[in-house]
């Protein structure tokens, strides 16, 4: 049984929680490179009995709780994982503790994530004694697009390799409180996709003495979506999305070519290898019936976040003892969003979960959601998540998956 008062714990510690919170998001960083955040936790935690290791290509860090149960193996090594780095867009939130920097916006909660982190290693250095094997706390910069759980796992700095991780992602537009996962596919991989359709530029009154780029790049963005509905199965999950189209100088040029930017979303690598030919073959059919050229990048970006069967159990258990069985909720299909603690669950068994921080009492279905400049977090659901992520290694270290 997990500690019975392990929740309140959290609860006592709450306002430390919510302080290193406020302080991270008044400064947010962003990238691989988080300096400011990464000081102010380990300033948080530096009377605790971790082991730090930094270093290598980001300013992330892993500490250590190594536990003190004499006699007894555990079962070895679990990773608590939270994110560091904020979004590049203006706050307009009102807060008080709102960004200071122009541009920067913890908007995706990465705040919560290091404070809850955080918290659970409080609650768990607190019960070193009773700990047979080790923590590993991950503080992650870099998630935003910039790869960085891969980057720490490349550096070394998650070794030895755990048996188990676990990590938590707010839903500022969820049910305050609740918890939610589920088993396989989570999220998923999110591809970058350039198309550059190549013409011959002129005199916007002679179009026949062109070859006009324009139309083509329209048939290219309408095509990709009859590619998805047409050569996917309808039950399987495709999303190719075209969110900019550059071109032109001026509203008498035909220009030489327009440039397509997007992304490229599946949720099994079949179909996302799949998708990547298809994007390639009907941009550049559709232009060649234009008599044009087209050229196609895709920059790979986070696989798919597949979560461990065992490990969706283990913390929907957790929660239930924590909190009560209508505290869990079973995603009933994945969400088409990315996250990068993928890198680490290709290595590693185990899961994400979902916490939702609408505010109390409101109607959360209405709320804004990651991502907004004007995003709330109802932060007396942030000591839920602490005690989460400590039920949770205190649970496997016990019993592992069993």
């Amino acid at each position: 049984m997990l500690h019975p008062d392990l929740l309140d714990s959290a609860r006592a510690i709450s306002d430390r929680i919510v302080s290193l919170r406020r302080a991270i998001h008044a400064e947010p960083e962003l990238g691989l490179d988080t300096p400011k955040t990464l000081a102010k936790v380990r300033a948080a935690l530096a009377h605790l009995p971790l082991e730090w290791r930094e270093g290598g290509s980001t300013t992330g860090a892993v500490a250590t709780l190594k536990g003190g149960k004499a006699g007894v193996e555990g079962h070895g090594r679990v990773l608590l994982r939270g994110d560091m780095d904020a979004l590049p867009m203006d706050e307009h939130t009102g807060l008080e503790f709102a960004s200071t920097t122009p541009g920067r916006m913890h908007s995706c909660g990465h705040d919560t994530h290091t404070a809850m982190l955080a918290g659970a290693a409080e609650l768990l250095c607190a019960r070193r004694e009773e700990i047979a094997g080790e923590v590993q706390f991950m503080f992650q910069p870099g998630e935003e697009g910039f790869h960085g759980a891969r980057h720490m796992l490349d550096d070394g700095l998650i070794a030895p390799m755990p048996q188990a991780a676990f990590a938590l992602h707010i839903m500022p537009n969820a049910r305050h409180g609740a918890f939610a996962g589920r088993a396989g596919a989570l999220m998923a991989s999110a591809d970058q996709i350039e198309i550059v359709v190549e013409g011959r530029g002129g005199h916007a009154s002679m179009p026949h003495d062109t070859l006009d780029p324009v139309p083509a790049a329209c048939a290219v963005v309408t095509a990709l979506q009859a590619m998805v509905t047409r050569r996917f199965n309808a039950a399987d999950a495709v999303v190719v999305t075209v969110t900019m189209i550059e071109a032109g100088t001026a509203h008498n040029v035909i220009p030489d070519q327009v440039t397509l930017r997007g992304t490229l979303r599946t949720l099994t690598p079949r179909n996302r290898e799949r998708a990547h030919e298809l994007v390639a073959e009907t941009a550049r059919g559709i232009a060649a019936g234009y008599g044009l050229s087209a050229s196609v990048t895709v920059t790979p970006g986070f696989p798919v976040t597949m979560c461990d069967e065992r490990a969706v159990a283990l913390g929907r258990g957790v929660t239930g003892e924590l909190f009560g069985e209508s505290d869990w909720i079973t995603l009933p299909a994945p969400i088409m969003g990315a996250e990068d603690f993928s890198y680490v669950l290709e290595q590693v068994p185990g899961a994400m979960f979902f916490l939702g921080v609408a505010r109390e009492g409101d109607d959360w279905r209405s709320a804004c959601s990651i991502h907004s400049p004007r995003m709330y977090v109802d932060e007396t659901a942030l000591p839920r998540g602490s005690a989460l992520l400590a039920g949770c290694a205190l649970r496997f270290l016990e019993r592992g998956f069993d």
